[in-house]
């Protein structure tokens, strides 16, 4: 396999769930895959790990063609790009085209972002991307419908291949407490790279009548501000966030916790965390890896309706409330704290549910479809081992 996007130690969220699909997929087929990264302006002396062997500049658009006979002359059988739209250059992205197109062999594109009322352009260069593609993934069947119904894709071409989730035992969060030195507090966390889109600050609002009701609730905010956010306009979000904590009198129960959280150490706040909140303003965001891991660690989940808050949530699976709207978040959340038993239900629902989105589910299901596309051979891929973890 080779795959193509962007790659750490780059800073993005296309970034991190490449290297998690990367390193599932090997995990559980034994295999070595290699890895074609993709610079924004300013990457080109960024130093990648070694199974990095060839890099795309976004904004030179020659580079798509030379890539392109890179990936022709590699013994790769398929190439996966992990796709969003400002990761290429073009007016949309559409430079991408030309890449898939000169490509001789299968092409799978995994769509992170699907617009339901897209501009003109967009339809157009997202229609070519698909056309192009020998098949499409996409992370939720909301995205699917939309492909099929807005875009007029083939149903046939697309593959619905969930966000991979940690696979970690539903459990108590004493431990994981004791471990932050937390206690007995009642955890409310969010995490990912900060931005003004997250609606941080109506949740920092609501905290306000929280705490009224449970002053042991602690609201933890785990992230750095976004690496473009900050070459933009530096810490200005999250100096605004802090000044809000200040004035509302939430030093106590309010923590922006400052860094690039390592799998690990995700996974221990996570387990810690007794509900996850995702007060995000973009109400047709289609996938969000912090809630598929949230689901996937059985936890309580508060968020906005977004488009794949409202597929991901149903059934009891968790709860919604109003964008902007912090009374609806401080109301929701104390019902929860208050009611322990209906906390306790929704948890192992989303826990129950986030079963069939753990790692070595999503690297079957692109292995099958990997296998299905690539050229014949006398052999096929099988997973090596039912247990399997993602490396930190």
């Amino acid at each position: 396999m080779l795959f193509l996007g962007s790659f750490p130690p780059r800073e993005c969220g296309i970034a991190t769930f490449m290297k998690d699909v990367v390193d599932c997929y090997d995990a559980y087929f034994g295999t070595m895959s290699k890895i074609i990264a993709i610079d924004e302006p300013g990457g080109e002396d960024r130093v990648y790990p070694p199974e990095v062997i060839g890099r795309l500049a976004q904004h030179d658009r020659s580079s798509y063609g030379a890539v392109a006979r890179f990936i022709n002359a590699d013994p790769c059988d398929v190439l996966n790009i992990q796709h969003e739209y400002g990761l290429f250059g073009g007016e949309d992205g559409e430079w991408i085209v030309d890449l898939i197109s000169a490509v001789t062999k299968p092409v799978i594109v995994s769509l992170h972002t699907v617009l339901p009322e897209p501009s003109l352009n967009h339809l157009r260069v997202a229609r070519k991307i698909c056309a192009s593609a020998s098949a499409v993934v996409v992370l939720s069947q909301t995205g699917q419908d939309i492909l099929v119904r807005r875009y007029g894709v083939d149903a046939s071409k697309i593959r619905v291949i969930h966000h991979g989730v940690p696979d970690v035992p539903f459990g108590s969060t004493d431990i994981p407490k004791a471990a932050f030195g937390l206690g007995s507090r009642m955890v409310i966390s969010t995490f990912g790279l900060i931005n003004r889109g997250k609606g941080l600050e109506y949740a920092i609002e609501a905290m306000r009548e929280i705490v009224k009701g449970h002053p042991e609730a602690l609201f933890l905010i785990l992230g750095q501000t976004h690496p473009v956010i900050r070459r933009n306009e530096g810490e200005t979000y999250r100096e605004s966030l802090q000044a809000s904590i200040i004035e509302y009198g939430l030093h106590d129960n309010v923590r922006l916790v400052d860094h690039y959280l390592a799998f690990s150490e995700l996974i221990n706040y996570l387990q810690a965390t007794d509900i996850y909140l995702t007060p995000y303003l973009n109400p047709v965001q289609i996938v969000s890896g912090t809630l598929a891991y949230a689901v996937g660690c059985g936890k309580a989940v508060v968020s906005t309706p977004y488009l794949y808050a409202e597929e991901l949530l149903a059934h009891g699976r968790g709860f919604l409330v109003g964008f902007r709207d912090a009374a609806s978040i401080s109301n929701t959340i104390t019902a929860l704290l208050d009611d322990p038993a209906l906390r306790r239900s929704t948890e192992r629902r989303a826990y129950k549910f986030g079963r069939q989105m753990t790692w070595p589910h999503v690297a079957d299901d692109y292995g099958r479809l990997f296998t299905e596309l690539a050229p014949r051979r006398d052999r096929s891929l099988r997973g090596r081992t039912a247990e399997f973890a993602l490396p930190a």
